[in-house]
C-alpha cells in the first residue's frame, strides 16, 4: 500500500456508465467525507473503471478510505487505496506542480530556436550591447481630428416623449 496521500485510487468500478455520471456520483459519494478538489476518471481501455478522487487534506482521504472500501456501487465492490503520487489538481495548489517531461522537452526546444529572417529579406544584425533608442521620425506629418458634423436641427430639437396605456 502506497503512503498516505490526499489523493484515493478506486478501482473495479463499473465500466458500463458514461464518464460524467461516474464522477458526478463519485464526486457526491465521497464529498461527506471532506471537501473533494477532484475527480478523475478514467475511460481508456487501460484505465477502464478506475478513478482518482483528490481531496483538501490527508485525514480526509483516510476517512474515505476506510468508510468506503469494499462499498458496492453499481453493483461492483469498490476498491480504494492512496494514490502512488500527488494529483495534478493539488501540486497546482501547493506550487509545486511541473509539466510533464514530453510537454516540458517540447516547450524547451520552442525556446531554444533563434530567428531566422526570409530569404531575399533585409535582416538587422542582432544587438550585442544595451540597446539605444532610435531617433524619433521626422513629425512631417501631424494628425488632426475631425470635427463632428451635426446637423443643428437635430441638437435644438426636443425629444418627444410617448406615452403607455398601460
Amino acid at each position: 500500500m502506497a503512503a498516505p496521500n490526499q489523493t484515493l485510487y478506486i478501482s473495479n468500478l463499473n465500466d458500463k456508465l458514461r464518464k460524467p455520471d461516474l464522477r458526478l456520483s463519485l464526486y457526491t459519494l465521497f464529498s461527506t467525507y471532506g471537501v473533494v478538489l477532484d475527480v478523475v476518471a478514467l475511460k481508456t481501455m487501460k484505465h477502464r473503471g478506475q478513478a482518482f478522487v483528490a481531496f483538501k487534506d490527508v485525514t480526509s482521504a483516510t476517512q474515505a478510505m476506510r468508510a468506503m472500501d469494499g462499498f458496492n456501487i453499481f453493483g461492483k465492490e469498490m476498491k480504494i487505496n492512496y494514490a502512488r503520487t500527488k494529483s495534478n489538481k493539488i501540486a497546482k495548489l501547493d506550487g509545486t506542480f511541473k509539466m510533464p517531461n514530453s510537454a516540458a522537452a517540447v516547450a524547451e526546444t520552442t525556446e531554444i530556436k533563434p530567428f531566422v529572417a526570409l530569404p531575399g529579406t533585409a535582416s538587422s544584425p542582432p544587438a550585442t550591447g544595451p540597446s539605444i533608442p532610435a531617433a524619433p521620425a521626422a513629425e512631417a506629418t501631424v494628425g488632426q481630428k475631425r470635427l463632428r458634423e451635426e446637423d443643428e436641427d437635430e441638437s435644438e430639437a426636443e425629444m418627444e416623449m410617448e406615452e403607455d396605456d398601460d
